[in-house]
């Protein structure tokens, strides 16, 4: 079984949650920007394009700019790139985009094909000849294809890069669309199969059906033939839960079906459905990663955890017989167990293997563990490289033991290698991304800087050899700290063309908040102790800063989403750190976060705004109150998207209009297309990015 509290914490909500507290009222009356959060409102867009023409003239115009954006558009359109396979049956497929292939296509090849230089691809299904005949702008969410034969596939598409989509049936063997096929309208949810007859269906079956936060609260029972309304009800939520779903675990010899439900993040529920629709809670913590792999339950804890007679750390993975656990038996084997510089990056099963993924201060460690009669054996995965971030997935973990091993750090092109778990074999190296610039003049190192509370706190620093520590070096620090997301050292062309090669110092900070150290790290930065995140970002500013590698007018910083909420607090905060603040896609209005978007979802990381006792430690982390006109900022760069269904833009065209109306230095460009991610195809990423690295090389090289 799939992660699948993962894959729903992962998808983005619509909240529609009603207005609260009376000083929550009053300060959406007072706001005079909220117009700005009608999407597309014509007065809005209007606004939205007179915003964009400016930031064009001033940061686009340049026959500079135009070679930036074409050595971007370049990399990102790169035949060269690794094209990453997963296994389906016989083939193994691809999505694919490229210069030809705006939007893209996906395909599939053989291994014994794929192992070659320039493997020849059968193209399934073309989107951009899709959105020609259809007239529309569908952005490929993915495939749920129905083993074993693999020839049935539901296939979620996106308008304009939305997370809200569609999902239709379509028939790869004729690589045609199934004509009366199963098909779910544009919303927030998915279909999976169950059989080739039968679908899991959970999406906005009308009203009363969503959660607070905009999510599935409803999970049916699809049959072919049925209209939606005629579908047997699975699951029903509560209205303040925040994701309903159910899916099919179709392993041969241990088919299971799970109902999940997310109350919030890092809060789930999980069902085993038997024969009879019956459900059967999984009697494991809430705030435990649970998943199912054939005979084994596996849990990821999040907080400690005394069962059994034992007591098992925050942190920790365990396994045991799934049959023993649903029978009462409480006995686990803790595989692995975390320390003050290690955490669990992931665990992948393969046929007769598990391959846990260790970060020891950031950087990757895997280890072999191997069930038996005696229990578990350990062993290292041979061929591993030391240095550098490596990620592991199985080929196909009903079947073999192959996983697929990718390699890679800030200087040099990713690596993929196929690896047989529990031989001696050197893993086979079978695709190495070019060098998309010119590396020979940096070097990498990992420094720790000391936060305001004394707690140690790592980055990654990528610079010239040659680097004199004057405190005069163009330098961009990048951050995010939340959500127990790890930023590992991974190979970035763009990063490397637009700012390395030219001369520029890049670092990442690993700010608590997120998973670099494990839940620890994260829960440190939770709610009112948000504040630690930012103390973290500044302390490492502060620390380049005292080594003379840069100083205050040469550095700038991005961060995007969580990590634009990021940014806008070190633009508020600590605004005499830095001489150039890039903002995107950003989270920044904290008082109504929630009632914009996907924000409902996320009140477990930062708080409830409608709590006075809880708005009293948010309003000091929400940038858009944070703003003080009569304050000096650095020169600053907003960037947010139109379609982003997830962090509503209109914190952005908020904090833009009022840092404006406040004669403050500022810029900002919104992609009318998109997504949560920026841009919904490369020419639009490269145009971005471009506009970016153009700002930060005018403010910060003077």
């Amino acid at each position: 079984m799939s992660q699948l509290s993962k894959l729903c914490l992962a998808a983005a909500v619509v909240a529609g949650m009603s207005m609260g507290a009376a000083s929550a009222q009053e300060a959406a009356v007072s706001d005079p920007h909220q117009w700005l959060e009608a999407v597309t409102d014509e007065k809005a867009l209007d606004w939205v394009r007179a915003q964009n023409a400016r930031a064009e003239a001033e940061l686009a115009a340049t026959p500079e700019f135009k070679q930036l954006e074409s050595d971007l558009l370049a990399i990102y359109d790169s035949d060269d790139k690794i094209p990453g396979v997963y296994k389906q049956g016989e083939w193994y497929y691809n999505f694919w985009r490229d210069r030809n292939h705006e939007r893209g296509i996906w395909r599939r090849t053989t291994l014994e094909e794929y192992r070659k230089p320039q493997p020849q691809w059968e193209t399934v299904l073309d989107l951009d000849a899709l959105n020609a005949a259809e007239g529309e702008n569908w952005v490929w969410h993915g495939a749920n294809c129905l083993r074993p034969a693999y020839t049935r596939c539901l296939i979620a598409l996106s308008r304009g890069g939305a997370d809200a989509d569609v999902t239709r049936e379509f028939d790869v063997s004729k690589k045609s669309w199934v004509d009366g096929g199963f098909f779910r309208e544009e919303a927030k949810g998915a279909l999976g199969w169950i059989d080739q007859d039968n679908v899991y269906v959970y999406t906005d079956f009308g009203d009363g059906s969503l959660t607070s936060s905009g999510y599935p609260r409803i999970v049916k029972q699809l049959e072919r033939g049925q209209s939606m309304d005629q579908a047997t009800l699975v699951y029903e939520g509560r209205p303040d839960d925040m994701y309903i779903a159910a899916m099919r675990d179709d392993t041969p010899g241990f088919e299971r079906d799970f109902v999940s439900r997310t109350l919030a993040f890092y809060n789930d529920e999980l069902y085993l459905r038997g024969a009879d629709g019956q459900l059967t809670k999984i009697d494991a913590p809430n705030s435990a990663n649970k998943s199912v792999h054939r005979d084994w339950l596996m849990l990821e804890l999040r907080e400690a955890w005394n069962v059994g007679g034992r007591d098992y750390a925050a942190g920790s993975l365990l396994v045991t017989k799934f049959d023993d656990f649903m029978a009462g038996k409480r006995e686990f084997e803790a595989l692995f167990k975390p320390t003050e510089t290690t955490s669990l990056a992931g665990a992948t099963w393969t046929r007769n293997h598990l391959v846990i993924n260790v970060l020891e201060d950031v950087k990757s460690r895997l280890t072999v563990l191997t069930p038996g009669a005696d229990g578990w054996t350990r062993s290292a995965l041979t061929g591993v490289p030391e240095l550098g971030t490596v990620a592991v997935s199985a080929v196909d973990s009903d079947e073999s033991d192959a996983v697929w091993m990718t390699v890679t750090d800030y200087l040099t092109p990713s690596t993929l290698m196929l690896a047989e778990v529990g031989s001696n074999r050197a893993p086979e190296t079978l695709k190495t991304m070019p060098a998309f610039f010119d590396a020979s003049t940096h070097e990498v190192e990992q420094h720790f800087a000391t936060s305001k509370d004394g707690t140690r706190v790592p980055y990654f620093l990528v610079r010239p050899k040659d680097m004199q520590l004057d405190g005069s070096n163009p330098t961009l620090l990048y951050g995010y700290g939340g959500f127990e997301i790890s930023l590992t050292p991974g190979y970035s062309g763009g990063v490397g063309k637009g700012w390395l090669e030219k001369g520029g110092v890049y670092a990442v900070a690993n700010i608590r908040g997120g998973g670099e150290y494990g839940p620890r790290w994260h829960q440190a930065a939770l709610k009112q102790n948000r504040h630690k995140a930012y103390e973290d970002f500044a302390a490492v500013a502060q620390d380049m800063i005292q080594r003379k590698i840069t100083s205050p007018a040469h550095l700038g910083i991005r961060g995007g989403s969580n990590g634009g909420l990021l940014t806008g607090n070190m633009l508020t905060q600590y605004p005499e750190l830095f001489g150039a603040v890039v903002i995107q896609v950003p989270l920044l209005d904290m008082q109504r976060y929630h009632k914009l978007l996907a924000g409902a979802s996320w009140m477990a990381e930062y708080g409830n705004p409608d709590k006075p006792e809880e708005w009293e430690f948010i309003r000091t982390f929400s940038p858009y109150h944070l703003f003080d006109a009569a304050k000096d900022y650095p020169p600053t760069l907003i960037l947010t998207s139109t379609r982003d269904d997830r962090v509503h833009p209109g914190h952005a065209r908020k904090m833009m209009a009022k840092m404006s109306e406040a004669g403050k230095d500022v810029r900002y460009y919104e992609n009318i297309e998109g997504g949560h991610g920026g841009a919904a195809n490369n020419r639009q990423a490269a145009h971005m990015d471009a506009l970016y690295l153009t700002f930060l090389w005018q403010q910060l090289a003077k």
